[in-house]
């Protein structure tokens, strides 16, 4: 069901074309073309998502903990949020539509 945001997520990694953690997302939700955040509750992950918003950026919550976020990226590591900077904009469209 998620392989195309799966094989999105492993490329970006590859060619960092992503920004991980809320810090970092929150400084540069306006310049990212797909915002993912995990179904985590944090006052700070609806303020991202907010401002992501607000910047006509499209948000995905994803449907699973940071820790499955950090496995579907290929990595060690807890993600709660991560943007997706140089991505197409018809891949994005697909992302959202597969994970509605």
């Amino acid at each position: 069901m998620q392989k195309l945001l799966n094989k999105t997520l492993k490329d970006a990694v590859k060619e960092k074309q992503l920004v991980l953690g809320i810090k970092q997302v929150a400084s540069s939700a306006s310049n990212s073309s797909l915002v993912i955040l995990s179904n985590r509750t944090n006052s700070e992950l609806d303020k991202i998502e907010k401002s992501a918003q607000e910047a006509n950026v499209p948000t995905l919550r994803f449907d699973g903990t940071s820790v499955a976020l950090g496995k579907m990226c290929g990595l060690q590591f807890r993600v709660s949020a991560l943007s997706l900077t140089d991505v197409n904009s018809s891949i994005v469209q697909s992302i959202l539509r597969e994970n509605k």
